[in-house]
């Protein structure tokens, strides 16, 4: 059985799935599953997953929001691997990350580990994880704030659902960050990718994301 369950939601650039692949496989040395969740209709991202030999792919209707989440929710209730990675299409990953940042679920209470994305000013100072290696049982056990068997809250469009995510955790004392794991993000805003629909629109869905999150942060704060 592997121990590692890694879950990639796919909206569009069909062009990351093989390089994307490649460098799980290059940096991952543990018995490991790539889990792509794409959208109907999303055709050639759907044939660029299916030409990749051993990864695993589940497709789901559309979504107008909340896309992010729903796929990393499905992606937990489909798999049984005891520890699971929050991915994305954007990511490189450097070998060792998984290993830097397992160490951590071995302390009491940590079932949730920051990784390195080398890109978000937060994430940098250790502050924040857009990206993290989450245990099952955590998930298990506590779900979102108030919602059993959830990873993730899927009201959000995209960009606050990790703020929720690692608050939530921090309260729980079950957070901790490694600067040692990395798994890079692909970023225009650090340069390293170019700007599509998708990452333009960022800006728009960070105003709404902020309301919601503003209106449930008295959730995990009272």
């Amino acid at each position: 059985m592997a121990d590692l369950a890694l879950i990639i939601p796919m909206l569009g650039r069909p062009h990351r799935v093989e390089p994307l692949v490649e460098s799980i496989r290059n940096a991952t040395t543990v018995p490991h599953v790539i889990v792509f969740v794409c959208t109907e209709g999303d055709d050639e991202v759907i044939h660029a997953v299916q030409s990749q030999d051993d990864v695993q792919l589940y497709v789901i209707p559309p979504n107008e929001r909340g896309d992010y989440a729903k796929k990393i929710n499905v992606g937990y209730a489909i798999t049984t691997e005891p520890h699971l990675f929050l991915g994305a299409d954007d990511l490189n990953f450097v070998r060792g990350w998984y290993e830097a940042a397992r160490k951590h679920l071995h302390r009491d209470r940590i079932g949730v580990v920051g990784t390195q994305d080398k890109a978000n000013h937060r994430v940098r100072r250790g502050l924040h994880a857009t990206h993290s290696l989450v245990a099952r049982s955590y998930v298990e056990e506590y779900g979102t704030i108030d919602e059993p068997g959830k990873v993730l809250h899927e009201g959000y469009l995209h960009e606050y659902v990790d703020d929720e995510f690692v608050q939530t955790a921090k309260v729980r004392r079950a957070f901790a960050f490694e600067h040692r794991s990395v798994v890079e993000h692909l970023h225009p805003s650090v340069g390293k990718a170019d700007w599509d629909p998708t990452y333009q629109a960022q800006g728009k869905r960070m105003r709404a994301d902020r309301r919601l999150f503003i209106q449930r942060q008295k959730l995990w704060t009272t």
